[in-house]
């Protein structure tokens, strides 16, 4: 049931997946062959919760875990980083999820997710839904794995309703194509929430699966036609491309010596929440969250690897970009 406290006022607020991130602390070798691991907060929209919180942001994440000890551990570790576990809850009879990892720099890092019969995350209900503050938040954020089932596809929507295609509303395309049926289901369910949202970030085959285009220019404008205000594409090793109604901004990438890239996304959209809620413009905010990026793409793990703002001034300083 919705909290029967009034809602804190959020900058950011997140909603969807959440996990432990069980990463190899040996690099360049199968898990078959790995023999010690790190245990990290995880899971997209809770990571960018945590990058936003790094820059001085209220936060919070409206998810659900097990009632067992790493669901424990997530909310510890919630608080720990900065960002409020007000809108986590337990769901009965469910463990809370895992997520293990491959790492072969700089471009191979295989993803195995343990979320059998259902994870927690998906059994958001609507009326559960905090519709305060969905609305008071500046920014609200959610992924396209919170659309892969029921409940939380009734939630998601629900929740983009209830926000009334308010400012800084951002569905992030994090496209998982094991966690869907098939990619016809994935795109009918993104093509409804395209309706609610002002924003939409993804890189080109989550494009693809949105809107039928991987040229970057065409899936902007593809997305712009679909009602959002800033659409942004990210192109890996060739930088990112954002388009608005009037402008169109390309930045390169960001070098740098890769270790995980798995966080770079999430760092990435945490950053860019930054330059939103900042005023800045469209392509400091490209170069600000693009060196983010690349910041926790050089680190092993990912909610804990996001970086200070101090962190990523001093590296576009010292890339003189």
């Amino acid at each position: 049931m919705p909290n029967p406290t009034p809602a804190e006022h959020c900058d950011v607020l997140t909603m969807g997946r959440v996990g432990i991130d069980i990463y190899p602390l040996q690099i360049g070798v199968g898990l078959e062959e790995v023999t010690s691991f790190g245990k990290f907060l995880g899971g997209s929209p809770t990571n960018v919760a945590v990058a936003a919180a790094r820059y001085g942001r209220s936060s919070a994440v409206i998810t659900r875990t097990g009632p067992d000890p790493l669901g424990r551990f997530i909310r510890t570790e919630l608080e720990r980083l900065g960002v409020s576990s007000r809108y986590v809850e337990d769901v009965a009879g469910l463990k809370t999820p895992l997520v293990l990892c491959e790492i072969f720099p700089p471009d191979n890092f295989p993803l195995y997710f343990y979320r059998d019969p259902v994870a927690p995350d998906l059994m958001i209900e609507a009326g559960e839904l905090d519709e305060d503050a969905i609305t008071d938040a500046s920014i609200f954020w959610l992924t396209v794995t919170g659309l892969t089932r029921e409940p939380s596809r009734a939630a998601h929507h629900h929740a983009l309703a209830v926000r009334g295609r308010a400012a800084h509303t951002i569905l992030d395309l994090d496209y998982r194509a094991e966690l869907w049926n098939s990619p016809a289901e994935a795109t009918e369910q993104v093509s409804q929430a395209l309706a609610g949202v002002t924003v939409a970030i993804g890189n080109s085959e989550e494009c693809e699966i949105a809107v039928g285009e991987t040229n970057p220019d065409l899936a902007a404008d593809a997305l712009l036609e679909r009602g959002v205000e800033i659409a942004v594409v990210k192109q890996g090793p060739k930088g990112v491309l954002a388009k608005t109604a009037s402008e169109r901004v390309e930045v390169a990438p960001f070098a740098v010596d890769v270790v995980n890239g798995l966080g770079a996304g999430d760092a990435f959209g945490g950053a860019f929440c930054h330059g939103l809620l900042s005023g800045w413009d469209l392509e400091t905010m490209l170069r600000f969250a693009n060196a983010a990026g690349a910041i926790v793409a050089g680190r092993l793990e990912c909610s804990t690897a996001m970086p200070f703002e101090h962190e990523v001034h001093e590296a576009l300083e010292a890339a003189h970009v």
